[in-house]
């Protein structure tokens, strides 16, 4: 399936400096993120709350979003935003999550974890973990289904979303009950398959990832540890039912591939989905692409079906 055109114009515009950029370098990145809010679809309105939660190192910010309705019990989903582990924060993903939290009728927790290269790998896995820790130590108080609780994360999110539901796993930590792993970064091999057709050109490029990887694991010998790279793990097996999107033309989209064959390999309940026209990032570009737009609604669909009743 050929691109789609409305993000092929799109990165046309960010090519000839008309449009949003995609920035290498700290400060450019996160400024970056901060052009797309727009994009991710309308402020849909429902009740708001940030706070601060215990952290392995301080307090650890998180945004919770309660759709506006009667209902006093919903399920919950801890969502961690992406950016490379560099970038994104509770802004560059509200009006996402907050159409997650309507469209799957749950109680979002969006969580600012400790962004590299200020603070580098394990601080974002460990405030993550913390986070869902929480959520599942105050469900009464969120009104949140303690049976309930998903996590899910795009790109660097889904990398978090996959390591916490192994941290949950190994450390016998609060229960699971479903993961979505968005477009995630899942390995650190810059040899796919995808790695190699989209490695220039379509927003998301190999060097940018390399670039990543350098500021949150910069000590190559640590980059195999399952908590930065999942794919690497020993053993998949007792892990939550998966959801994996991944996008056509994005480097990222083989490893997002391999970890759903592996989690299914491990007896994991999972489906897999490529968004053939897609590019990494698509979450934030629903108000540019109807096919961006369907792809968003298909992951707050599978939030849905897996923690209905």
């Amino acid at each position: 399936m050929p691109l789609d055109p409305q993000i092929a114009d799109l990165l046309a515009a960010e090519a000839t400096g008309e449009g949003p950029s995609f920035a290498l370098g700290v400060e450019e990145s996160r400024a970056a993120e901060y052009e797309f809010i727009e994009m991710c679809g309308p402020l849909i309105a429902m009740a708001v709350a940030d706070r601060g939660i215990p952290g392995p190192a301080g307090d650890v910010p998180v945004r919770v979003y309660t759709p506006i309705g009667a209902a006093a019990t919903r399920p919950g989903l801890v969502y961690f935003h992406g950016g490379g582990w560099v970038a994104g924060d509770l802004e560059t993903m509200d009006r996402v999550c907050r159409n997650i939290a309507s469209g799957a009728d749950c109680v979002v927790v969006s969580v600012h974890y400790r962004r590299a290269p200020e603070h580098r790998f394990p601080a974002a896995a460990d405030d993550s973990y913390a986070a869902v820790t929480w959520v599942a130590e105050n469900a009464d108080a969120l009104g949140i289904d303690a049976v309930r609780i998903a996590v899910a994360g795009d790109s660097a999110g889904g990398n978090l979303s996959a390591v916490v539901s192994q941290m949950a796993r190994d450390r016998g930590g609060p229960p699971i009950a479903f993961q979505l792993l968005l477009y995630p970064v899942i390995d650190h091999d810059f040899a796919t398959q995808s790695y190699r057709d989209c490695a220039e050109g379509y927003a998301l490029t190999r060097p940018m990832m390399q670039w990543f990887w350098d500021q949150y694991v910069p000590d190559p010998t640590e980059r195999d540890n399952p908590y930065a790279a999942p794919l690497r793990a020993a053993s998949l097996a007792g892990l939550p039912p998966a959801h994996v999107h991944v996008a056509g033309f994005d480097p990222l989209r083989d490893e997002g591939l391999a970890y759903g064959d592996a989690l299914r390999a491990a007896g994991v309940p999972v489906e897999v989905r490529t968004f053939d026209d897609m590019i990494h990032g698509y979450l934030q570009m629903v108000t540019v692409s109807p096919s961006a737009a369907a792809a968003s609604a298909a992951a707050t669909e599978a939030v849905r079906a897996a923690l209905r009743g």
